[in-house]
């Protein structure tokens, strides 16, 4: 993980380099302002000499001091500036990667998972990058600076700093291990954390009218102490780690002074040699204690960094990389050849060997079991994910050389659980044709009959509707998907089963709107109920991946198979939805 981070560093190198030039020179000026002040207590001290002596020293000592501070602003503006650039350009990544990817490659995350990863994981990484990754520089380079005074001063000092200096990396490792794996279980418990508690905010509504809000209460405070105890274990080792340094330091200043006061007393070293040094060394091990301090508050940044970099490594299902577009306006035929997918080599296909052609102005219904491979052919028709064998093709261009964007403008999609925007209903209207004129807007949702749904609100299209739709109900937000449909006016419409949860009455004028939607578009329905297909023109049955029936609905229903038997269980299910409602 550290080499993934350098690797991020590299494009800036020279902010790197700027902060080691700065530890260069903080070194120099602190092996300067010891000698300055060792000279200046011995010139009081043992010479005896006064203050017009001693003013030029103190003046440039404090000429010194305020030289460090300023280097210390620098160095921390250039970490500031690393932090700042390499957060930016990994967020944008993020962000872009996923747009790219396209959604079945997010379809098993949590969307507080990724919303914590993207925002706060992002920012996790500033200590790291701002505080620890420069201090490892200065560690570098500071000590050294100063080790190499020590060794030209006095040779019995530096062997003691040589002898104690490697016990603080080894002891840092060891721990830091142990705090790193705490940290990653940490980040870990924090994004399910945010997962959780994003997911019962949302279906808030739903838990209270079936009386179980205080149970998930109960639930998040589990998380929450579970949270604050994976958080106490964290900051155990960090307070462990700094015991440890503290002590180490504190040890090897302690052999030291005793070793130089011993040569003092027997008059084998200098009053101001003994003095520069008993200065000097608390600096040199200063960098080492700041590096085990800084590590342990970049540790969340470095867990973070784990799950962005599996974000980043995602295959880019959706890339586009082809720049083509098909003549004419559209709809154009589409031809599936032989298109089999799986998404692992090590997994069954998810569709194998799926051919057929959908015909400009018509009609396809996908239907089967589930499991049987309908989505995941809509998802690559959709250009979610490519073929891993075989070819889609759009007129006479194959998806796969399609300018991705076009394509994705030439398509209206609904799912069973479309996605509302926390606005107006005009605003969600808009949302599929931003410069759509009122009587645009009226036609398609007078084509959905979303406007016996706008009859009954006051505000009418300036209704709020909520966070993802909270204040409709789900057919009422079934019925707004559908008009947003009408509205964009694409050439190729793709349902997964429209008329889920809509009552007879809005299913039967639905079926009246996708019949008079067929005959300019293309339409391909993902079925799960026998009243869907009442108007589609052709039928293709899935079973395991493979398509085992392809015909009209006339046809298929007079032989025996899949789709009979798929009949006879809607047939069945319709008769149970009927008793229940008069019930």
């Amino acid at each position: 993980m550290y080499q993934r981070l350098v690797k991020e560093v590299r494009p800036i190198r020279w902010l790197l380099a700027t902060v080691a030039g700065y530890g260069i020179m903080s070194g120099i000026l602190i092996v300067l302002q010891a000698e300055l002040l060792a000279e200046v207590v011995a010139t009081v001290y043992i010479r005896h000499q006064g203050w017009n002596v001693i003013k030029p020293w103190l003046a440039i000592l404090l000429g010194i001091l305020l030289l460090r501070a300023v280097i210390a602003g620098l160095t921390e503006t250039a970490s500031l500036n690393l932090s700042t650039s390499v957060e930016s350009s990994l967020r944008d990544r993020l962000l872009q990667k996923l747009e790219t990817t396209g959604p079945m490659v997010w379809a098993n995350d949590h969307t507080g998972e990724l919303v914590n990863t993207v925002i706060q994981g992002i920012d996790n990484l500033e200590t790291f990058l701002a505080r620890y990754l420069p201090q490892i520089v200065l560690t570098a380079l500071i000590p050294l600076v100063i080790g190499i005074k020590v060794a030209f001063t006095d040779w019995i000092s530096a062997c003691i700093l040589l002898v104690t200096v490697p016990l603080i990396p080894f002891f840092m490792i060891l721990i830091g291990r142990q705090a790193e794996r705490e940290t990653e279980k940490r980040w870990v418990t924090l994004g399910r954390l945010g997962s959780h508690f994003l997911d019962i905010v949302q279906g808030l509504e739903t838990l209270k009218i079936f009386g179980q809000s205080r149970q998930q209460n109960h639930a998040i405070g589990s998380a929450a102490e579970s949270f604050r105890k994976s958080t106490m274990a964290t900051l155990r080792l960090a307070f462990l780690s700094g015991l440890v340094l503290e002590l180490l330091a504190s040890l090897s200043m302690a052999m030291i002074a005793v070793a130089v006061g011993l040569r003092l007393v027997g008059g084998d070293i200098s009053f101001q040699k003994a003095f520069f040094l008993l200065i000097l060394v608390p600096d040199f091990y200063a960098p080492w204690r700041a590096l085990g301090a800084k590590f342990h508050d970049g540790l969340n940044g470095l867990a973070a960094a784990s799950r962005i970099f599996d974000m980043l490594d995602r295959p880019e299902w959706a890339k586009g990389i082809g720049h083509r577009i098909p003549e004419g306006n559209g709809p154009w035929p589409i031809a599936i050849s032989e298109c089999s997918f799986r998404y692992r080599p090590d997994t069954p296909y998810a569709i194998k060997d799926i051919t057929l052609t959908i015909e400009p102005q018509s009609s396809l219904a996908l239907v089967g079991p589930t499991g049987s491979g309908k989505t995941t052919l809509l998802s690559v028709l959709l250009g979610f994910m490519p073929a891993i064998e075989g070819s889609i093709r759009v007129g006479d261009i194959a998806l796969q050389d399609l300018d991705r964007d076009w394509w994705h403008r030439q398509l209206a999609y609904v799912s069973q659980t479309p996605y509302l925007f926390a606005g107006t209903i005009l605003d969600n209207l808009k949302f599929a044709d931003p410069n759509a004129t009122p009587e645009m807007i009226q036609e398609a949702v007078s084509h959905a009959h979303f406007d016996e749904v706008l009859a009954r609100f006051p505000k009418g299209l300036n209704t709020p509707v909520g966070e993802n739709g909270i204040r409709l109900s789900r057919g009422e937000r079934q019925r707004l998907a559908l008009s947003r449909v009408f509205l964009k006016q694409a050439p190729i419409v793709i349902m997964d089963e429209p008329s889920a949860h809509l009552d007879e009455v809005s299913e039967s004028q639905l079926q009246r709107s996708l019949f008079d939607l067929c005959q300019t578009r293309t339409v391909i329905i993902v079925a799960h109920r026998l009243t869907t297909i009442q108007s589609i023109a052709k039928i293709a049955v899935l079973d395991h991946g493979q398509m085992v029936d392809y015909g009209t609905p006339e046809t298929l229903g007079r032989q025996s198979g899949l789709f009979r038997d798929l009949g006879h269980a809607w047939n069945t299910q319709e008769r149970r939805r009927s008793y229940e409602t008069l019930g």
